[in-house]
């Protein structure tokens, strides 16, 4: 099931941003993968990027071309409205990602917490499709999802659970030798409430052949 635009859209008109259960005053797992995965110039898109604060560090550590996806444009306004100025400096984009076409070629591909939402077969076959799409050959993938043993729903809807070997068997099922498994770690993200959310975090590489 995907969740809609009007969902998310209602979710953060209810809450503060500080409330959310996602929420991060710093992203600093992302931050340093991305910029582990990626130099200043590369082109870096952040899908599901909504209210995230990983924008602002990326534009602190001069990182660009950004762009970032959600299906909340009122997730996304908030960020503009945060960053002022420099939201000048990124691309904005609200959309479904299982529906979206790329216009570029991205060298990463970020992802804290769409693909877990996916629990259909199709809907997550598009997904894949559009990263596919979206990144140059050796293009970098970084995607985040609740653990096997995380949470069972999130925001009022269920949600997909994965291992790292789960997470890549499924990206390769549906792209087969198209993303070569680089790395993974465990990862517990204390929300806003101090309830323990237990995450994996893959990245995976596109190959030459893909």
């Amino acid at each position: 099931m995907k969740s809609s635009a009007e969902h998310w859209d209602r979710v953060y008109e209810s809450r503060i941003e500080e409330a959310l259960t996602w929420f991060e005053a710093d992203p600093a797992l992302s931050f340093g993968l991305v910029s582990r995965f990626a130099l200043p110039g590369d082109p870096v898109v952040d899908v599901g990027g909504g209210a995230s604060r990983l924008v602002d560090r990326l534009l602190e550590a001069g990182y660009g071309p950004l762009t970032v996806l959600d299906l909340s444009a009122t997730a996304l306004h908030a960020s503009r409205e945060r960053i002022g100025a420099r939201a000048e400096a990124v691309r904005w984009i609200a959309a479904d990602v299982t529906e979206w076409t790329p216009g570029g070629s991205f060298a990463l591909w970020h992802d804290r917490a769409v693909f877990h939402f996916l629990t259909e077969p199709a809907d997550r076959a598009a997904y894949v499709a559009t990263m596919g799409r979206a990144l140059r050959s050796g293009g970098i993938a970084i995607i985040a999802t609740f653990a096997d043993d995380g949470p069972e729903s999130c925001s009022g809807l269920p949600v997909m659970r994965y291992s790292p070997e789960a997470l890549a068997a499924e990206v390769d099922s549906l792209a087969p030798g198209r993303f070569q498994p680089v790395e993974a770690e465990r990862h517990s993200h204390v929300t806003p409430k101090g309830n323990l959310q237990n995450f994996q975090v893959s990245v995976f590489r596109k190959t030459e052949a893909g």
